[in-house]
């Protein structure tokens, strides 16, 4: 009788799970506003691959901010560069500075309530974005913001896939050397960056401040062009199949999670049958449990076609860059999985620039000698404890 009480009570469980997630996601697609693509401009780009030179500008860019700070992380825990990140937000409120912080309520669960309120005290507006919330509590709890915006005097920008702790400055020695792609952006694109958090703000923090011409100083310079494309709730996916459309010759993808859609990894094996070479750049470490594993049914299918699989062996490899064809380069904060296809709020940037793309390959390719190929022989020999896994990883692919 108790047994058949549990299992009772687990299979209600379940069906609660099922109907509140496409409950909720039913909801959110009607609610879902039109994607928005930003122009195509110019301007000054930096890529910074390693966390110690990037927090040594962008702690140094925070200082020097005059006017107003607007950020945007997806993770900011309770650390040293955290807490050192802190202090310089309230500084720089208490020195008059107008400081906006944002931050996605789970991926910064350790930032707790005491240091909100020391945030507050100082001057720095302070709001979570992305709270689980009633009726529709697991799905809610599913959709992350993912985004890391900074955008400093509305003249500099950030953007990219460091977030704020010990393991993006390589203290972590379990993920150490981390190695992430982020850029930094003058010129005249940044009041897009800047729309782009204000939109945040007034959603989440419930504060309209997009028609003040006080945070869009007319900014100019720079020859990169390039264009920022936000994206939520499967629009990713289109941005993704009609980038994969467009290859002639190459497709090159460094992720940390390799888990497509369907539809885009249909477009990837279409790609490689119609002749276009597809190299792929993922961890041989990995920060989340079964991921590797969800992986391996696609890479398969793509080692047979004849792609290139590579597995970074250096520390932990944590970039998202999407190059086709040398004609433009994706980097952002989207991963090339399901979770960020479907589920979280991210945003790119397509850079449209020889030189620049020129440059991110150079990078790249230091990281595929820092890397071991994968073959095909290796994952066919027989292994019961990954097929296990693999399973496993295949049927909650959505949420890794």
């Amino acid at each position: 009788m108790a047994a058949m009480l549990i299992i009772g009570v687990i299979l209600l469980l379940i069906a609660w799970l099922i109907a509140d997630f496409r409950l909720g996601r039913i909801k959110n697609l009607n609610n879902l506003a039109k994607q928005k693509e930003y122009p195509i401009l110019k301007g000054r780009m930096d890529l910074f691959p390693h966390g110690k030179e990037l927090f040594r500008d962008y702690l140094g860019e925070l200082k020097n901010a005059k006017k107003h700070i607007h950020v945007l992380f997806y993770i900011v825990k309770n650390d040293n560069i955290s807490m050192e990140f802190f202090s310089i937000l309230k500084k720089k409120a208490s020195e008059g500075v107008e400081v906006r912080l944002l931050l996605d309520r789970l991926g910064s669960f350790m930032v707790k309530k005491e240091m909100i309120k020391d945030l507050r005290k100082a001057g720095v507006q302070f709001s979570f974005c992305n709270k689980p919330s009633l009726p529709y509590l697991f799905y809610s709890s599913q959709v992350r913001n993912h985004k890391k915006i900074t955008v400093i005097d509305g003249e500099t920008g950030y953007l990219g896939g460091f977030n704020v702790g010990k393991e993006y400055i390589d203290e972590d020695p379990k993920l150490s050397p981390w190695r992430d792609y982020h850029i930094k952006i003058s010129g005249e694109s940044v009041p897009a960056l800047q729309e782009e958090f204000l939109q945040e703000w007034k959603e989440y923090a419930g504060i309209n401040l997009l028609s003040n011409l006080e945070y869009f100083p007319k900014t100019s310079g720079g020859e990169i062009h390039h264009q920022f494309i936000p994206t939520e709730t499967g629009t990713l996916e289109t941005l993704y199949i009609n980038n994969i459309q467009k290859a002639e010759k190459t497709i090159l993808i460094g992720t940390p999670y390799f888990i497509p859609s369907r539809k885009v990894f249909n477009e990837l094996i279409h790609a490689a049958r119609r002749g276009v070479s597809i190299t792929i750049l993922v961890p041989q470490k990995t920060d989340h449990i079964l991921v590797r594993e969800a992986s391996y049914r696609y890479f398969r299918q793509l080692l047979k076609l004849g792609a290139k699989i590579f597995q970074y062996k250096k520390g932990f490899y944590h970039a998202k860059t999407i190059v086709i064809d040398d004609t433009f380069c994706d980097i952002g904060t989207a991963n090339f999985d399901r979770r960020s296809i479907f589920l979280n709020k991210e945003i790119n940037c397509m850079i449209y620039d020889s030189n620049f793309i020129e440059r991110v390959k150079e990078v790249i390719h230091q990281d595929i000698l820092d890397s071991n190929p994968l073959t095909l022989s290796e994952l066919n020999r027989p292994n019961f404890y990954r097929s296990l896994k693999e399973s496993l990883a295949g049927s909650i692919s959505l949420f890794l």
